[in-house]
């Protein structure tokens, strides 16, 4: 509702029911304004930044603050095309080289000297078709041989040497191959954690909740010498990336918060910064106060993740101690680097809109009155906007609540306890008939010696 429709409505009490499972009311996400945002003063040490992640996943991220940040997009460019050098990826680095050129000529930057390393191109492309034709070769071979062992590291080879070149599709189809030479749980979860690693790249995340399932399954299942805590925090990282992505917060967050800072070692995929924010988001987005505190607060493992985040850290304690002004602001502060990151950014919106309403329920869960101004006051914002917040939180059963928009005065609503009595009763009484009705029919049906026995035709 506009907030010139809300200034025509008369002083009125919105009472509705509460419908339990309701979620907290988001808005809609803008695809068009995702794709074209611009972060113009981060506050990011890009280097650091950036040596948290190794291979695709490395590139991936810095191209995602090049496109997104003009103040970084040439150093990101640099950093990119030099770690792309170290692979076989000779489109991506064309492609890399020529936005560089264009970034300088929009900043008027100098671009003498800055060409295309055309004897490297040859090289590494020479380079690829050859060791290409040997895996072939190797695996035709292996095919022949019909040593199973051999063909499914024929097909990894293959996999890996795809994704070094940068073709994902081909990467996932030879990973994917191996299954069928898998002969051992060991294999299989190797086979899974590959396939898993190429599908994030892709973001078939439905694919990276398949495998992770399938792993996991395995190790359960089968030796569980392979299944080791640091690869038991990947794949649980892995799922919680895809919960994350689908938008599923609380399965999100219950992934992230089985990790272990100890095995927190895969760069190829996050670090162990990006399991703290993921998980420390979307656990004050959607967690309980008990399940917070259980859960987060009194997890030794991620409490020990969270001293490594320390904005991190003061933004969950203060919405914890109900400091909601303070955490709100802290968050606001970090909001803005948090969309630089290319998995967090299509939620942060959402995610911080979340918590806010979380906040809002919690601050008014002890009382059955609340003044608006104070309440405003708590949350920095006028009580106009604080109005059009909590009247869809009650729409949506999350306050059960009334809102006197004359008086600006929050009331609980009050349940009529002599109904609610009436009605127990009556559904007792209903229970009780029915139940001494079936009693009954029994009781005739032995007595008379009735049985139904099963037909010829469907023995």
């Amino acid at each position: 509702m506009s907030a010139s429709v809300v200034s025509l409505v008369e002083p009125m009490q919105v009472d509705v029911e509460v419908q339990d499972g309701e979620n907290v009311p988001v808005a809609a996400a803008d695809d068009e304004e995702q794709r074209t945002f611009l972060i113009e003063n981060p506050n990011l040490d890009l280097e650091g930044y950036a040596n948290g992640y190794a291979g695709y996943m490395k590139t991936m991220r810095l191209i995602f603050v090049a496109q997104h940040c003009p103040s970084l997009r040439i150093e990101s460019y640099r950093m990119a095309i030099s770690h792309v050098k170290k692979t076989l990826n000779v489109a991506l680095y064309q492609q890399l080289h020529d936005k560089l050129l264009e970034s300088l000529r929009l900043a008027n930057l100098p671009t003498e000297g800055l060409m295309l390393d055309v004897e490297w191109v040859d090289q590494t492309t020479k380079h690829a078709e050859t060791l290409l034709e040997k895996l072939e070769t190797d695996l035709k071979t292996f095919k022949n041989a019909a040593i199973k062992e051999s063909i499914r590291r024929g097909f990894d080879d293959l996999g890996l040497h795809y994704l070094n070149m940068g073709d994902l599709q081909n990467a996932l189809k030879f990973h994917s191959r191996a299954r069928d030479y898998c002969s051992s749980p060991k294999n299989i979860v190797i086979m899974c954690t590959n396939v898993i690693k190429v599908c994030v790249f892709l973001g078939n995340w439905q694919h990276v909740l398949s495998y992770v399932a399938k792993a996991e399954g395995t190790g359960l299942g089968g030796d569980k010498d392979h299944c080791t805590p640091q690869l038991q925090t990947k794949l649980r990282c892995a799922a919680g990336l895809a919960n994350l992505a689908m938008g599923k917060y609380k399965l999100a967050a219950k992934n992230f918060l089985q990790s272990s800072i100890d095995h927190c070692e895969f760069p190829e995929l996050m670090s162990a910064s990006n399991v703290t924010v993921y998980g420390s988001l979307c656990a004050l987005a959607t967690f309980t106060r008990e399940e917070l505190q259980t859960d987060l607060i009194n997890c030794s493992s991620f409490k020990m993740m969270l001293e490594l985040e320390p904005n991190l850290r003061e933004i969950v304690f203060a919405f914890y101690k109900s400091q909601y002004a303070r955490c709100l602001e802290l968050l606001s502060e970090v909001r803005e680097n948090l969309r630089l990151d290319m998995h967090l950014s299509p939620h942060i919106n959402n995610l911080c809109q979340q918590i806010r309403f979380r906040a809002l329920v919690q601050y008014f869960s002890p009382y059955k009155v609340a003044d608006m101004h104070k309440m405003a006051a708590a949350f920095k914002c006028s009580v106009n906007e604080l109005e059009n917040e909590l009247m869809p939180l009650i729409f949506n059963g999350q306050i059960p609540a009334r809102i006197d928009s004359q008086k600006k005065v929050l009331h609980l609503r009050q349940t009529n306890q002599r109904s609610l009595t009436f009605a127990k009763t009556f559904k007792v009484g209903a229970d009780y008939l029915h139940r001494g009705k079936a009693l009954v029919l029994r009781n005739a049906i032995i007595h008379n010696n009735i049985q139904v026995q099963q037909s010829d035709a469907n023995k």
